[in-house]
């Protein structure tokens, strides 16, 4: 089975030699970093690149074999400086992450396309992909979508990282997946939930607070696990404040796990 990682959303309260080492505890060969706020105010953990925290997280990854799978999170706003992101990307590039999340807040799909493509270019200087996560309250909110934008794009470095809970909860399924061409499917995360959606008051909680461990729930996951391509980057993005955080990335690796090992 390929190495599984960690979504930083599944730990936030932890920094990122925090969640390194406990991630590695619990399983993780990989992490994702939240360097960069999903929303202004937000919780993150900025670095520096070349300063002396990058080395020793640098120094740490190594120790634990853990590697960064991602870094995120940036906004693609109208109003968005893609140049403003080189010092991230360069971070990033520094801790040998894979790529860049970003997301789409801008309903004018033409300009988004434009500020998604500059970012791509960005990143390839640096030899980062960056993927695109859709979710139902932006403005790109599904699957076709986020396709739309990436495809528009045509940067080869360019792709959607797909969770789970907002496939479901936009409307998609594995079947919409498996049509999707492979070169624009990079990364998935996975956890579980009710089939139920909740109201449309309590989609941002659910994401945020309410995700279940993968198996717990009744979310088609095998169904996406199949549509998936095989060398998708997997990784758990599983917030439960109310679980101490030891416990909660233990479950969420053997959680996972299991649920991968019926792929």
């Amino acid at each position: 089975m390929k190495a599984l990682g960690v979504a930083h959303l599944t730990a936030l309260e932890l920094d990122p030699f925090a969640l390194v080492r406990q991630a590695a505890g619990a399983g993780f060969r990989s992490v994702g970093l939240r360097l960069h706020p999903a929303m202004a105010g937000g919780l993150a953990y900025p670095l520096s690149a070349g300063s002396e925290q990058v080395t020793r997280l640098k120094a740490l990854l190594r120790e634990e074999g853990v590697r960064v799978g991602d870094v995120e999170f940036v906004q693609l706003t109208p109003t968005v400086q893609v140049a403003e992101y080189a010092g991230l990307l360069e971070v990033a590039a520094e801790l040998g992450a894979g790529s860049l999340t970003v997301s789409g807040d801008d309903s004018d799909f033409n300009r988004l396309t434009d500020h998604f493509a500059a970012m791509c270019q960005l990143a390839a200087g640096v030899q980062v992909r960056v993927d695109l996560e859709f979710m139902r309250w932006r403005a790109v909110g599904n699957l076709q979508q986020a396709l739309q934008i990436v495809s528009g794009a045509g940067q080869a470095n360019g792709a959607i990282l797909l969770d789970a809970l907002h496939l479901f909860r936009s409307g998609g399924d594995a079947q919409a997946v498996a049509q999707v061409d492979r070169r624009w499917l990079a990364a998935a995360q996975l956890c579980d939930a009710p089939l139920q959606s909740p109201p449309e008051s309590g989609i941002i909680t659910e994401a945020r607070e309410g995700r279940l461990a993968p198996g717990a729930g009744q979310l088609p996951l095998a169904a996406l696990l199949a549509a998936l391509p095989e060398a998708v980057q997997l990784s758990v993005e599983m917030p439960m404040p109310g679980l101490p955080v030891a416990q909660r990335l233990a479950l969420a690796y053997r959680s996972t796990v299991a649920c991968v090992a019926e792929r």
